[in-house]
């Protein structure tokens, strides 16, 4: 596993990204595509106090704003018009994936391949329309229910705050398609990989600060920069680790040729189901503390929301359990969202090819469920490790840190898939430089 990390980084010739010109095009477009993202985080919503804002936002980034807060590089505490971020585009995504997976109809668009695909695209877009409308409605009310924020309340602020924000949304996405297009690398995903990276250097100085004062001893500091390493190398590993299933395909006679067998693999990911597990429990498990910060001047800090938001507060074990089991219960149920076992063995049988000892079809399809379960059990593993640290040391050092294991799985797993990406335009670079001097030598032969 290790070796196949080490073997793409010594394939990629860096040297030769400057003879690629498409490649550069694409590079160029990528970092001007998420410079626009960065501006468009530091321009705020008119009508808007900042001063205001920034003290409010202080009371309540312990909860799930301050973990989208991260995702969006600073622009809910700005309020700024990316305040949304690409995130109403991810969980449509999600949503017509699992709908995908039971309504039949959507499954067979899936199955048209890409005229289906363009169908179920323009769904997404159609929710996200509607998740984006929905949540920036909950924003504006919230900004002006909120004191004196909104310096003139009124129906023309809640209009231009929809209509901002959900074209804020709308603008991210089609950004992020041409990226995916006409750059290098998943838009959606380094969007909000930008995002993330552009707060790092904020979370390092204000870490720094707090050793200054002597809030952190300097082993502290010192054990959480050892941990970030070794986190990071863990998560290369594991997101390349793969269970290979030897996959044989018989004789076939092709006019009056016989060709012989062949054999390949079916990759099984260690983690099918990616960051989607830990975003997801982290999102749930951080709403009740959201709600408690919106409450806490109505009951006093008595009530239900607030009783519930300090029994799942960061650190607590409570918190720790919780977390650890909608991580594991995600790990799976997304795994089976986007991977159909009897799918798979059908397109197997449907090619010829078997499971050595396994009869093709439902015996196949078991097989696969079977081996696809217990890689699973290491996956989910695997990301509650990842993601518990951090929490582990928000108990121990009672601080916290929302650059987790969440934080470094995006960063590290955008940055693997971008590199491959470069390593494939490089790959065909050379190809079309090698096909085009073979055929020069033809020409001179001749």
């Amino acid at each position: 596993m290790a070796s196949a990390a080490e073997q793409l980084a010594s394939n990629i010739n860096f040297g030769a990204i400057a003879k690629a010109d498409e490649l550069k095009k694409r590079i160029w477009f990528t970092l001007g595509a998420l410079v626009v993202f960065r501006l468009g985080t530091y321009i705020p919503l008119p009508g808007i106090d900042t001063e205001a804002l920034r003290q409010s936002f202080q009371q309540a980034s312990g909860g799930v704003l301050g973990l989208f807060n991260m995702f969006s590089g600073g622009a809910v505490e700005r309020m700024a018009i990316f305040a949304l971020n690409i995130m109403p585009y991810i969980s449509a995504s999600i949503i017509v994936q699992l709908l995908t997976s039971v309504v039949p109809s959507l499954e067979a668009l899936k199955k048209e391949g890409e005229s289906g695909r363009k169908v179920i695209n323009q769904y997404t877009r159609y929710i996200t329309v509607v998740l984006a409308l929905f949540q920036s409605w909950g924003i504006a009310v919230g900004l002006q229910g909120s004191g004196n924020i909104v310096q003139e309340p009124g129906p023309f602020f809640l209009i231009s705050t929809v209509i901002t924000l959900t074209g804020g949304t709308l603008f991210l996405m089609w950004l992020g398609e041409q990226i995916t297009s006409r750059g290098i690398g998943n838009g959606s995903s380094l969007i909000i990989f930008a995002g993330i990276v552009a707060h790092l250097p904020s979370a390092i100085a204000g870490t720094l600060e707090l050793g200054r004062q002597g809030a952190i001893s300097t082993g502290l500091i010192l054990g959480v920069v050892v941990m970030a390493v070794a986190v990071i190398f863990f998560i290369v590993v594991m997101e390349r680790a793969q269970r290979r299933l030897l996959i044989n395909y018989p004789k076939r006679q092709v006019g009056n040729r016989m060709y012989e067998g062949q054999t390949s693999f079916l990759p099984l990911k260690l983690n099918t189901a990616g960051v989607i597990p830990p975003i997801f429990a982290s999102s749930l498990l951080l709403l009740p503390a959201t709600f408690a910060s919106f409450t806490a001047g109505t009951d006093g800090g008595t009530g239900i929301v607030s009783t519930l938001a300090a029994f799942l507060g960061h650190g607590r074990p409570a918190y720790i359990v919780l977390y650890a089991f909608l991580i594991v219960f995600f790990a799976f149920f997304y795994t089976a969202v986007v991977f159909n076992p009897q799918e798979t063995a059908d397109n197997l049988k449907k090619h010829g090819g078997f499971v050595p000892g396994i009869r093709p079809g439902e015996r196949t399809a078991e097989h696969i469920d079977y081996v696809l379960t217990r890689v699973t059990v290491i996956g989910a593993a695997y990301l509650t490790i990842i993601c518990l640290l951090p929490e582990l040391l928000v108990s121990y050092a009672a601080l916290r840190f929302y650059f987790g294991g969440t934080s470094l799985l995006i960063i590290v797993s955008v940055t693997m898939d971008t590199v491959a990406q470069v390593h494939g335009h490089l790959l065909a670079h050379q190809y079309e430089g090698l096909v085009r001097k073979s055929k020069l030598k033809g020409a001179r032969r001749r």
